[in-house]
């Protein structure tokens, strides 16, 4: 039972000779796969190995499965390095909570020995950040919010379609982990233009997309958030719509879209973002916009649907490769905006973009606010649905009337979605991924990059955290 202390058992894995500074990393990891099945078993303790010499070889990708019987290999990088093969196998991160060298753990048949730990639940709470030249919260700050482990960021400086390169990774990478924080998600590898039309230029801009693949695994990222949203990425009318509690936060109306064009959206934005670039809304593509608009001509859905698979089938060996998964992000809102179209709305979208590519490394970031501003989208039950392909969840609630909506506080009082219910859907669908507090309101005097202040995103991140605990001793009977 969760949290309760369990016997001790034998990992039937034979270990023919090992490293000196070899040793074993415990954690609970929700949905482990038992070997050949690929059937979820909960409360189970998984294990990882790794090499911890001096030469820094990187982490064993293994898992091993606690449950009396059960059986699954060592593996480094995909490659089976002793025991048996496993049909399937989901690898845990590197969150562990207790370190033991094995030594005497090893019995005179060569299997590895331990006693039962105390099972937990390991989550990885998360926090965009826009950089230090770029964003008014500060590491330091991120650092001190409870249970927020790791940073989301991205090289913003870098248009669509330039490869990461690998040194500007690092550091990046050395900056967070400084500040005691992780740095395995990253946002914002933007796919450029040319591919999501299906221009001849695309194949160029692929082969960079898979350099930046292979950068950030060398550097330990192990999920890729990406959108395939046409000339624009989120979409708001109003960036500071004042409250009745005097807070301001992001609102859409359909009504103020369908009377302006694209050039005046972009300066209404640049004029209401607080001295911020907008994501997707820069003021230097005010240019290109008529450009693209004209290029966008005849993209209908089902063409924007087959290069949006075309560019999966192409990158999807790299992810393999490099043991980096991509998650898509809905489109928001999930609707077309400006005569252009929108393919990732709704669970149909989410099942057909899975099916396509039927990869594991081709799976989702479900956004709760995006997907949430259809009243039609049953968000509980979409994440039961496709809940195993779900790598990273963006948390945030939205009061929805129609075509208008407006972020609001985490809460589930305070907007139209039941945030308990998003919470008690992926802890049993068994999600291991990463969250974040998705956009906040400016709240307390502060002015910061619209949605993404400190205050309002921290507040969020605890209820969350709240959120997890409570559905997690409620399962357990506690």
């Amino acid at each position: 039972t969760l949290g309760r202390r369990q016997p001790a058992c034998v990992l039937k894995t034979k270990i023919p000779s090992l490293p000196p500074s070899f040793s074993v990393r415990s954690s609970f990891q929700r949905g482990a796969f038992c070997a050949g099945k690929a059937q979820k078993r909960r409360n189970t303790d998984v294990f990882q190995a790794l090499s911890r010499s001096p030469r820094g070889k990187r982490p064993l990708k293994t898992i091993l499965c606690s449950t009396p019987g059960s059986l699954l290999p060592l593996h480094r990088n995909g490659q089976k390095l002793y025991g048996e093969t496993a049909e399937s196998r989901r690898f845990c991160g590197e969150n562990m909570l207790i370190n033991m060298p094995l030594g005497d753990k090893i019995n005179k048949n060569g299997n590895i020995f331990f006693p039962r730990r105390k099972v937990m639940i390991v989550l990885q709470m998360t926090f965009r950040w826009f950089g230090k030249e770029k964003d008014t919260v500060t590491l330091e700050q991120i650092r001190q919010i409870p249970g927020v482990t790791g940073v989301v960021p991205a090289l913003h400086y870098l248009p669509a379609g330039e490869a990461w390169p690998l040194d500007d990774i690092l550091k990046m990478k050395a900056e967070i982990e400084a500040a005691g924080l992780t740095m395995e998600c990253i946002e914002s590898v933007n796919v450029h233009e040319d591919i999501k039309i299906g221009l001849p230029t695309r194949d160029r801009y692929i082969e960079n997309y898979k350099e930046s693949i292979r950068n950030l695994a060398k550097a330990g990222v192990k999920v890729i958030c990406y959108n395939f949203m046409p000339v624009f990425d989120w979409t708001r009318t109003d960036l500071s719509l004042r409250t009745a509690d005097c807070s301001t936060c992001l609102a859409y109306d359909g009504t103020q879209i369908e009377g302006k064009s694209p050039e005046e959206m972009f300066r209404e934005i640049d004029d209401n973002s607080n001295g911020y670039a907008m994501p997707g809304w820069e003021t230097e593509r005010m240019p290109e916009i008529k450009e693209l608009f004209e290029k966008y001509k005849g993209v209908d859905e089902e063409t924007l649907w087959r290069n949006l698979i075309y560019f999966l089938e192409q990158i999807m060996p790299v992810c393999e490769e490099c043991d980096v998964k991509m998650a898509i992000h809905p489109d928001d809102p999930p609707w077309g905006i400006f005569g252009l179209p929108r393919i990732i709305t709704n669970i149909d979208a989410l099942k057909r973009l899975l099916t396509a590519v039927p990869s594991k490394y081709n799976g989702l970031t479900f956004c709760t606010g995006s997907l949430g501003a259809s009243l039609q989208n049953d968000l509980p039950a979409m994440i039961r649905e496709v809940g195993d392909r779900i790598y990273f969840a963006h948390l945030r609630n939205v009061k929805v009337e129609g075509r208008h909506f407006n972020e609001t506080a985490h809460e589930s009082g305070a907007g139209s979605l039941d945030m308990y219910e998003i919470v008690k859907a992926l802890q049993d669908v068994g999600f291991d991924g990463y969250i974040r507090p998705d956009h906040g309101r400016m709240i307390w005097g502060e002015v910061a990059r619209p949605g993404y202040g400190l205050y309002d995103r921290a507040l969020g991140a605890t209820y969350l955290n709240g959120l997890w605990e409570a559905v997690e001793k409620q399962k357990a009977g506690k």
